[in-house]
């Protein structure tokens, strides 16, 4: 994994779902400037279908065909990699053919046909650590990963269930993942989600995502996943606890010094 052998972190950074060919395209572009001026390695990350929605009306996607050919375009467009979750064994090739990097999410973290589907296909798998499960729990993932002839793998906190309808991180889980001998990436967005709200709408508080990118970098993380929008308000899923594009080189320059400090210590 040549991105994360840079002395920077990495960053995994896009909308949450794919919704279009010009959003997708404008975001990337955006993204890629500010890390290329910053150095640091960046992964395109797009959903191409989202699965996991409270409500039956919620945004799903605009086809999963569609989109995923949209977030192949903008990595070979942009010369960079690019990352999508997938939610069924049986999608996970498909899902390989355009992405460079497959996502298991968090609330599949466990479930072995899928573990095993995305390390068959020979590409890097990122497993989101569940947000009801310890961080030692998820060597037992990264061990199906390996036990089926795939050491390309990395995992996400995302934070921990706190109640019914909030998050929290534990970022004593970070160093623990870590030692596993994979890279260990903090999303930054996710972990402040306020789920199951009674609205059926997910909740979020992004004012608190620099507070968690801080931290993650200050124990280590080697990566930051940030969902982000030129337009949060009006994404057509999580835009709530999405970060606005237009601040993300702001928090990007901070972290990039935190960086530089915690890596002499």
């Amino acid at each position: 994994m040549q991105f994360t052998q840079s002395d920077n972190f990495f960053l995994m950074a896009g909308p949450c779902a794919i919704e279009g060919e010009e959003i997708a395209m404008r975001i990337a572009e955006r993204i890629v400037n500010i890390t290329q001026k910053l150095n640091i390695p960046f992964i395109f990350k797009g959903s191409y279908r989202k699965a996991n929605r409270t409500r039956l009306d919620s945004f799903t996607g605009i086809g999963d065909e569609q989109a995923l050919k949209i977030l192949q375009k903008a990595g070979q467009t942009f010369g960079v990699p690019v990352v999508t979750d997938f939610h069924d064994a049986a999608e996970a090739e498909m899902a390989a053919a355009y992405a460079d990097i497959l996502q298991v999410p968090a609330f599949l973290c466990r479930q072995t046909d899928i573990l095993v589907a995305a390390a068959k296909t020979g590409k890097i798998v990122n497993v989101k650590k569940g947000q009801f499960l310890s961080p030692d729990a998820m060597q037992f993932a990264v061990q199906k990963i390996r036990e089926s002839n795939n050491e390309n793998i990395i995992l996400t906190d995302r934070g921990t269930s706190f109640g019914y309808h909030d998050l929290i991180v534990d970022y004593r889980g970070i160093p623990v993942m870590k030692s596993f001998n994979v890279p260990v990436v903090m999303d930054c967005t996710h972990s402040l989600q306020q789920p199951n709200q009674s609205s059926g709408v997910t909740g979020g508080n992004p004012a608190m995502i620099e507070t968690i990118a801080k931290a993650a970098i200050a124990v280590g993380a080697d990566g930051l996943f940030i969902e982000t929008h030129p337009d949060p308000k009006h994404a057509k899923s999580d835009g709530a606890n999405m970060l606005h594009l237009d601040l993300l080189e702001d928090l990007l320059t901070k972290m990039v010094k935190l960086r530089t400090v915690v890596k002499d210590l």
